[in-house]
């Protein structure tokens, strides 16, 4: 639980510290000195956005204001890596409660810190965000739709169940995340580094991808559908996945193991290159079909 009375007294010893009157603090977050006073006072809570605003302007991160946030010195604010529940009650010292249901929904954001976060869920819809960091965020079940993300951190996000729809995806980071079971679906992702992820159960449907970074990415019964591949090396192992209707524009498949894997109807798929490749006998029969160029390619006995 949030405890608007902690918060409130959190923001006072913060401000203290870095030499701020409340009428100073209240200017930089663009609202009254008023308000400030009853935030120190337990009386009201600031929102999310603000949180975050104050966050940067004491020098911590969301988790600062959170009952489980651990202080190593009195009065000395740490970069604590501790979970900030996004839906929680605050209470106040009169017995008000604060429902902290934030919803970040059709919202511009940016330089916005959200690592920790979890059970965000739909808050984040038809929003733009750039710069913002989602480091290992709880992000399972996650709602994306008509968004435009560019430039953001997402590294060890769980972001399994998810489905990312009608959106944009450029120059993220998306290093060791959890994509199982995910669907993608309408969507331009553009220039995204996935190394290290894992792309089990999850399909991909009716999307642009484009010059992403896939080193190390774990594939497995992973589905691609009606979209366009362009500019990507694949490589490792990839095993019960299937390309249908695809489009592939300097795809390469390296050093990869390819098992009981499915190609049917995929456009340009002569211009793909096999660079050292292993294949199941399955897999040989259907990328003769798709008429790939075999040079490339040795058969698993």
């Amino acid at each position: 639980m949030l405890n608007s009375k902690s918060i409130g007294n959190k923001i006072a010893t913060a401000r203290k510290k870095i030499n701020l009157s409340q009428a100073e603090l209240a200017e930089q977050v663009s609202i009254s000195p008023q308000a400030v006073g009853k935030w120190e006072r337990g009386e009201s809570v600031p929102d999310i956005f603000t949180l975050n605003r104050l966050a940067a302007i004491f020098g911590v991160d969301l988790n600062y204001f959170s009952d489980t946030y651990e202080e190593k010195e009195v009065g000395t604010p740490h970069l604590a890596k501790m979970e900030a529940p996004v839906q929680a009650e605050a209470q106040t010292k009169t017995g008000k409660k604060f429902d902290w249901n934030w919803d970040m929904s059709e919202g511009n954001w940016s330089d916005a810190d959200f690592s920790g976060l979890k059970n965000l869920k739909e808050k984040f819809s038809a929003s733009n965000m750039k710069h913002c960091k989602f480091r290992n965020a709880d992000l399972s079940g996650l709602m994306l739709g008509k968004n435009n993300i560019d430039s953001c951190d997402f590294s060890n996000a769980d972001i399994r169940d998810s489905k990312i729809q009608s959106s944009n995806l450029l120059n993220n980071l998306f290093n060791n995340c959890s994509f199982i079971d995910a669907t993608f679906y309408k969507s331009n992702i553009e220039a995204c580094d996935f190394s290290g992820s894992d792309f089990s159960g999850a399909e991909i449907l009716e999307v642009n991808l484009e010059r992403v970074v896939v080193n190390d990415v774990c594939w497995k019964f992973t589905k691609f559908q009606k979209s366009n591949l362009s500019g990507i090396t694949f490589s490792g192992l990839l095993e019960d996945c299937h390309f249908e209707h695809c489009g592939f524009y300097g795809v390469k498949f390296e050093n990869a193991t390819l098992l009981n894997s499915f190609f049917k109807y995929n456009e340009r798929f002569k211009k793909v290159q096999f660079v050292n490749c292993k294949v199941d006998s399955i897999t040989f029969a259907f990328l003769k079909n798709n008429r790939a160029d075999l040079s490339g390619i040795t058969i698993i006995p």
